[in-house]
């Protein structure tokens, strides 16, 4: 057992972060999830994540889609959360035009309702070069499918269900290597229970009595799934800790 102890002071958070290489994932691409959880686990408060997330949190939750070709996200976090386009910093659009990528990375919401306002900013405001996309099945209502197609660009993955593994296939054909997972636990837990999540950064929020609500839902039968810590830092009193899948377990 060791101590953890305050260390030298990092200069940019989220440097650590792009530090990582992520060109060699274990499938068709790297998998990271990034979630906040309370010290009692929950991950939300009255419904939101928002109540839970500390400012650093906040910060970094932001500036970590720099590192994603793609943001992946689960319909109801999207309703609940009020979900936008991606915005990011004239330096990281810089970057990631300098590296060959788009400035923003896209946004694409898991859905099998498709139930959503199609005039919400989600939708209406992505840009050109990043357009929001729609991953859904085959048994999706046709009529709300093709509003999708107007406003978005239509992934289907599965027949009755959004498959994760044939969602990810689909997202690799169109060169997102990279794909950021934000949630919500139904969604990270279905990842998690395909063998599909390479990495975890989860910040830990010094607060209690939240939602009793995980930050991973595994569906029913799943097997377990072992991860390695490989890195931990620490602002005011929100820890932030980054897991690979462990090695041992592959």
């Amino acid at each position: 057992m060791h101590e953890l102890e305050r260390g030298a002071e990092v200069p940019d958070a989220l440097g650590p972060y792009l530090a990582v290489d992520r060109s060699r994932p274990r499938h068709e691409c790297w998998v990271t999830g990034h979630m906040v959880a309370g010290l009692d686990g929950t991950a939300a408060v009255a419904g939101r994540v928002g109540s839970l997330s500390t400012t650093p949190d906040q910060a970094l939750f932001r500036r970590m889609r720099q590192i994603a070709d793609i943001v992946l996200v689960g319909a109801e976090t999207v309703r609940r959360e009020g979900y936008g386009c991606v915005r990011l910093d004239e330096k990281a659009r810089s970057q990631r035009r300098a590296q060959g990528r788009s400035a923003t990375p896209p946004l694409a919401v898991v859905s099998r309702s498709l139930a959503f306002d199609w005039t919400a900013n989600v939708f209406a405001t992505a840009p050109a070069d990043a357009p929001t996309h729609v991953i859904t099945c085959a048994a999706a209502d046709p009529e709300r499918r093709a509003r999708a197609a107007e406003v978005a660009e239509v992934v289907v993955a599965g027949d009755e269900r959004v498959e994760p593994v044939v969602a990810l296939r689909a997202l690799a054909d169109l060169g997102h290597r990279v794909v950021l997972c934000e949630g919500g636990p139904s969604w990270l837990g279905e990842l998690v229970a395909a063998d599909r999540l390479d990495e975890l950064c989860l910040s830990i929020s010094p607060m209690m009595g939240g939602d009793p609500l995980p930050v991973s839902v595994t569906p029913p039968g799943a097997g377990l799934a072992q991860f390695a810590l490989e890195g931990a830092m620490l602002e005011d009193d929100t820890i932030f800790l980054r897991y690979e899948r462990s090695h041992d377990d592959r």
